[in-house]
């Protein structure tokens, strides 16, 4: 006899426990099924491991600019890599102790083990038979793409999933793929005193699409470590090691980083049964705005769609999924701006429209260099440049690119400005305390300002009214 549930969620991730966390606030009658590791992918093997990593080797890599400070003996300081990726397991541990403690606490409504949709309102569990609901809700991640013909090099090949298990770090790495995750790990790892070459087909990096902020990114970048953009890489033997080559250069390697990005967690799960068209790589079209597959009760979230791998896009989503499995009418919620940050040095962002979404539209642009501002020389990190794109006619903030020092700082408080559709002169308005790297922000609003149509204003706004004729 098949069992039935008001919501069967599939997947503990990042969206999975977000779901989860929203269900629970309005029902016991539901099941949590998971077949793997019950950590979400942020907290194992995602962000917060890596940006241990990175904390580690930006702060061995502050010994650099010791001198510029007057401080001597920098000469002396090594890193222990094995005791840095002791550190990064043991803070791993510490942030998938609650995902992991989730079925302990769910007792039967979590199930371990793999589960198949066999139609749009059933899905047979391993183990466990077939079960019915109202609504299901799949979070079933993301994996590291590996081309197959890489697999034939073993345990040389390393992904996220690995890097973070190993003892010690191989004395020369290749990564390929300079995305946002290929960046942060070849830098970090850079910094750290690993041997490493970064190798992507596009020209560009860290998810970049402005030339002018992705050249002043590829500068930090190139202090690092040997760049080969524009061009395939290519692995082959070369003895006991991994010979990769491109068009631009070739780099002999005790190990290769994977880092091509992440593919859906799909195959298998039986979205053929669902009576929906499916794309090319076995997708369906799922609403952006309430998570729906079609007409159906069945909701993709998370990495599982393929549309914003981010953590914080995958919470959203688990909640909108959520919110409208317990409804008897799914409506649309209003998602955030889009926001990416890539953590390298000077950190690297794209907020709302990127340059190339841009294409073909009329908009001003506001540009400051970083390599000479205030804030940053005084740090010795005087570098990068920041792009801000507004609307010609009234200064609506549309979208920015960055690569600047401490960049992520910038990058949400125009995400905030955006949000609340300000425009240039708006923002402008806010306080500016001195010296800070915000002052650099300030000076591309600026630039945008004295470009918009009208007369020109002041940044600070006449006082208004108070209704009492003594004080007006």
């Amino acid at each position: 006899m098949t069992q039935h549930h008001r919501v069967i969620i599939i997947g503990s991730g990042s969206a999975g426990l977000s779901a989860l966390h929203e269900v629970r606030r309005e029902t016991d009658d539901f099941l949590l099924i998971n077949h793997a590791d019950w950590g979400t992918t942020c907290a194992a093997r995602g962000c917060m491991p890596s940006k241990a990593l990175i904390e580690a080797a930006n702060a061995f890599a502050r010994r650099r600019d010791f001198a510029q400070f007057g401080i001597n003996g920098a000469q002396d300081l090594d890193v222990d890599i094995p005791t840095v990726l002791q550190r990064v397991r043991r803070l791993r541990d510490d942030f998938t102790s609650s995902p992991r403690a989730v079925p302990e606490e769910l007792g039967p409504r979590a199930i371990s083990g793999w589960a198949r949709l066999t139609g749009p309102d059933r899905v047979e569990i391993e183990g466990h038979g077939t079960h019915s609901a109202d609504a299901i809700i799949l979070a079933t991640g993301s994996t590291p793409v590996v081309p197959d013909p890489w697999r034939a090099f073993g345990n040389r090949i390393l992904t996220t999933d690995t890097l973070f298990e190993l003892p010690d770090l191989p004395r020369r790495i290749a990564v390929i793929g300079m995305g946002a995750i290929g960046v942060e790990l070849a830098q970090a790892m850079a910094r750290l005193g690993i041997e490493v070459a970064g190798f992507d087909q596009r020209d560009q990096m860290g998810g970049l699409s402005d030339p002018e902020v992705a050249a002043a990114l590829h500068a930090g970048i190139a202090k690092d470590m040997r760049l080969y953009l524009g061009g395939q890489a290519q692995i082959e033997e070369a003895g006991a090691h991994l010979r990769v080559s491109s068009e631009q250069g070739a780099f002999e390697a005790d190990a290769v980083l994977a880092a091509l990005g992440r593919k859906p967690n799909i195959d298998g799960l039986g979205l053929e049964t669902l009576g929906v068209p499916l794309d090319d790589k076995g997708l369906p079209e799922v609403d952006t705005n309430t998570l729906r597959i079609g007409e159906t009760s069945v909701f993709l979230v998370g990495d599982a769609n393929g549309a914003r791998s981010l953590l914080h896009e995958a919470s959203d989503e688990g909640y909108i999924a959520a919110r409208n499995a317990l409804s008897t009418s799914p409506h649309g919620m209003k998602r955030r701006v889009p926001l990416a940050i890539t953590f390298c040095s000077p950190n690297a962002a794209r907020i709302g429209k990127g340059f190339s979404a841009l294409e073909g539209q009329d908009y001003l642009i506001g540009a400051r260099d970083f390599s000479d501002q205030g804030r940053a020389r005084m740090a010795e990190t005087a570098q990068g440049l920041i792009r801000i794109y507004a609307a010609p006619e009234t200064g609506r903030l549309l979208g920015a690119e960055l690569a600047a020092p401490e960049g992520e700082h910038l990058a949400h408080l125009l995400a905030l400005a955006m949000h609340q559709e300000m425009d240039v002169r708006a923002m402008l308005r806010m306080p500016f305390y001195h010296p800070v790297l915000e002052e650099g922000l300030r000076s591309a609003l600026r630039e945008i300002a004295r470009q918009l149509p009208g007369p020109r204003q002041s940044d600070l706004a006449d006082c208004p009214k108070t209704g009492h004729p003594a004080l007006d």
